[in-house]
């Protein structure tokens, strides 16, 4: 069924009895020539781009849990190309445009709005780097420009544009960023694929793999035996657990990240505002909740929880650029596994297993990857070679020493 607003019309003029299930719900055949481990966005996009870019048929998405309840469904909703670094910002830009286009081509409603993206400069120096950053953006094509205080405070008037501490003196923004209906990104993938006959196989977890002569052949799961051509792995915070079951060990590690939710407000933030001086984004949905986030717990979790002192932090800097925001209730928080690599950037690439593919270490960026990192992943597993935007994102770079490190922090994968 293609969904248009005719389809609404009819479907109420005949009491909605025509609709039909978005996706399948299919037993595992015995083998794939592909098979995807992960059914978050990055999985499915995979699965999506296989089908309908690459022409690879016989695919399965095998998902432990349910689609939209990992990362996916877990995240501040941001997008965003706004990177400096040669090895980043092709990607992110490449991303970005396949989000304006998204909606039409998988047919749905995935809620993307361009209300933009502001951050915020509180320094000269910062303001020296943010330049630099802007140009390197226009340099890759994408769109950024420098905004005065005055510019700022006139499209946002409850920002502290004159605090003593933190002011205010200047953004860089980037107006075509913002934000998407997270799990309407899962759902429409998972839509997609299916109507081109990717299997998605939910409450599916791997729990093993199965070698041949030094090549994957199959996985073992909770609902058996799946031989596969290839597999793919793009299970994000659970990385490291799952490429420990054919004895690899990654370069990066699993932290949780916090978000939280405001009580619904009337319309005080038109863009996605980010903090110079401390780590704090907000934006706000529209139910008119303000959703926002900030550091990762310093610690190495699974757990999809945090702790209250990250909760602390991340509200003293909304409170030092928002202090109205103070008298906004808090109306639910969560959290998600983040798979922080050394550099703070991602891997696709083959790994040293002859048929077995790694998508992984996306830290903060994972859901404004989400269309890139599946169309790469895809390219990388029909073509067997990384697609132009994703060269640098390989295994080796760590030996090599080129690493693609955005926020000069070393190979602390906490502080990226």
């Amino acid at each position: 069924m293609r969904y248009s607003g005719f389809q609404v019309i009819k479907q109420a003029l005949t009491g909605h009895k025509g609709w039909t299930p978005a996706w399948r719900d299919p037993d595992p055949q015995p083998h794939y020539d592909i098979v995807i481990i992960g059914g978050g966005g990055h999985g499915l996009a995979t699965a999506y781009y296989l089908a309908k870019e690459f022409g690879q048929k016989r695919i399965a998405v095998l998902e432990k849990g349910w689609i939209g309840g990992g990362n996916v469904g877990r995240n501040t909703t941001i997008i965003r190309s706004n990177y400096l670094l040669d090895g980043n910002e092709p990607f992110y830009e490449f991303s970005l445009k396949l989000w304006e286009g998204l909606e039409q081509d998988f047919n749905y409603n995935a809620m993307i709005s361009q209300r933009g993206i502001l951050n915020l400069i509180h320094s000269d120096a910062q303001r020296d780097a943010f330049i630099r950053r802007g140009n390197a953006m226009i340099l890759n094509g994408a769109d950024a420009e420098m905004l005065t205080t005055e510019q700022i405070k006139a499209r946002y008037p409850y920002l502290n544009t004159n605090d003593a501490r933190f002011p205010i003196k200047g953004g860089l923004a980037q107006h075509r960023g913002g934000t998407v209906r997270h799990d309407a990104v899962a759902w429409g993938y998972a839509r997609g694929a299916d109507s081109r006959g990717v299997d998605i196989i939910q409450n599916c977890e791997v729990t093993g793999f199965k070698q041949e002569n030094g090549r994957v052949v199959g996985v073992e799961t909770s609902r058996g035996y799946i031989g596969a051509g290839k597999v793919g792995c793009a299970v994000a915070g659970s990385s490291s657990r799952l490429m420990s079951k054919i004895d690899m060990q990654l370069p990066m590690e699993s932290h949780v990240l916090q978000a939280f939710v405001s009580e619904g407000l009337k319309p005080v933030m038109p863009g996605v505002v980010t903090f110079g001086a401390g780590h704090f984004y907000c934006s706000q949905s529209d139910k008119g909740g303000l959703v926002f986030g900030g550091d990762l717990d310093g610690y190495n979790s699974y757990a999809q929880r945090g702790n209250l002192p990250v909760v602390e932090d991340v509200c003293e800097g909304g409170m030092a650029i928002f202090p109205a925001f103070g008298r906004a209730r808090l109306l639910r928080m969560w959290g998600g596994i983040m798979d922080m690599s050394m550099d703070g950037s991602p891997i696709i690439d083959r790994t040293h297993i002859d048929g077995l593919y790694f998508n992984g270490g996306w830290c903060y960026g994972g859901f404004k990857a989400t269309p890139a990192s599946g169309f790469c992943f895809a390219h990388l597993l029909a073509r067997d070679e990384p697609h132009p935007t994703a060269t640098a994102y390989r295994f080796n770079r760590f030996e090599t020493g080129h690493m693609i490190d955005e926020k000069g922090m070393g190979n602390q994968p906490n502080l990226h």
